[in-house]
């Protein structure tokens, strides 16, 4: 303790497009180890949420939803699996931790730390293979992480576009991905598309078809031109138009409805899609249209994405594979096992094995490239009394 100050070991660090603060199990104060309210507000404090000014001057969070985010890493419980990662997603402005979901982008930097935090062994230069457990959702993620001289190889000449430099590749591998478990299914409604009933103050006509989709994460995909947008769109086009955010939250929760989860906490995605098209990203990039299957735009918590959510990414090279979806209409149809698509940031190439088994899509493995590293270890304070 400093100064009336709580001091917890800490990781800061970067996974794909994201940032967020990093904790082995063991090292959180006891009341936090467990789940609850005492976990909650200290996660908050960390971030320096609630925030009604929408800045996280006090805390280590950058007031977007890509990094307000905290992480726990364990020795798994699980057979077979060399950690746990619960996730943990904090609101900016409101007083909410969401545990309903993961973070695609920080799966990657769960299979980094895993080996910085010494709960696996670096072992001979190479490529070190981490199994995880994702907890908040009870699905596999394998991490192929690179080794050098006995730690991460954390620099490296890959680039992913939303990321300013180059590091090394982490390949991902999200083993099945869909809801598939007893009557569950990846898609909850037993169709490809859906028409949702959103009224006339939503879209023209009050119908619009949807692609309603569990895998990664449970999304919404729409047309692009059914909602009047071209899929090339940048965040300023959307992000300060208060009543496009509230249409499209509005269609957000005609899907939850439609999939049966409006009321379960666990939040959909919404996205749209379109057909190749040229545009520039938000750096001032070039994207030509022969070089993406399709365009794909998505909000995250409210707002347009700077780049791709990993778990959208997910959802969507898992409904790219299967003929029929919107996604897989806007990619021009037919079967395939891999796509390019274009976001704010630029481009990003995602996989998916989809089969089809009396009447039933399964995704058995979702793959993607991404990259982590380290930004600062050491200790974060938190105020006593705050948890």
């Amino acid at each position: 303790m400093t100064g009336g100050q709580i001091r917890i070991p800490a990781t800061y660090m970067r996974g794909g497009t994201s940032k967020g603060v990093f904790f082995r199990r063991e090292d959180l104060p006891q009341a936090a180890r467990e789940p609850g309210p005492a976990r909650d507000r200290l996660f908050q404090r960390v971030i320096g949420s609630p925030d009604p000014y929408g800045a996280h001057i006090d805390g280590m969070g950058s007031a977007t939803s890509s990094t307000s985010k905290c992480v726990i890493v364990s020795p798994s419980a699980v057979p077979g699996h060399d950690v746990d990662y619960l996730y943990a997603q904090i609101a900016i402005g409101e007083d909410a931790v969401d545990w309903s979901s993961n973070c695609g982008n920080l799966s990657t930097a769960a299979g980094a730390f895993a080996i910085h935090a010494g709960y696996v062994d670096a072992g001979p230069d190479g490529v070190r293979t981490v199994r995880i457990w994702q907890a908040n959702i009870g699905k596999t993620i394998i991490a192929h992480v690179p080794v050098s001289g006995g730690a991460v190889q954390e620099t490296g000449d890959f680039e992913l576009d939303g990321v300013t430099f180059p590091a090394a590749e982490i390949v991902l591998e999200f083993l099945d991905p869909g809801e598939d478990e007893g009557d569950a299914s990846m898609f909850p409604t037993g169709n490809l598309v859906d028409r949702l009933e959103v009224g006339e103050d939503v879209v023209p006509g009050g119908t619009i078809e949807a692609t309603l989709i569990n895998a990664g994460v449970p999304a919404v995909f729409l047309r692009a031109a059914d909602i009047g947008y071209s899929g090339t769109e940048l965040r300023e086009a959307i992000n300060g138009d208060a009543a496009a955010l509230a249409r499209f939250e509005a269609l957000r929760g005609a899907g939850a409805a439609r999939m049966g989860i409006a009321k379960s906490g666990r939040a959909p995605a919404i996205a749209f899609v379109a057909p190749p098209a040229a545009y520039t990203t938000s750096s001032g990039r070039q994207v030509e249209a022969e070089d993406i299957d399709l365009l794909a735009r998505a909000l995250s918590m409210g707002k347009l994405h700077h780049a791709m959510m990993g778990t959208a990414s997910v959802a969507i090279a898992a409904a790219a594979a299967v003929p029929g979806t919107l996604v897989n209409e806007a990619a021009g149809g037919g079967e395939r096992q891999a796509l390019r698509f274009g976001h704010p940031s630029g481009v990003l190439r995602v996989g998916a094995e989809a089969s089809q088994a009396d009447g039933r899509w399964t995704v058995t493995k979702a793959v993607m490239s991404r990259s982590a590293r380290v930004l600062m270890e050491g200790v974060v304070f938190v105020p006593e009394g705050s948890f």
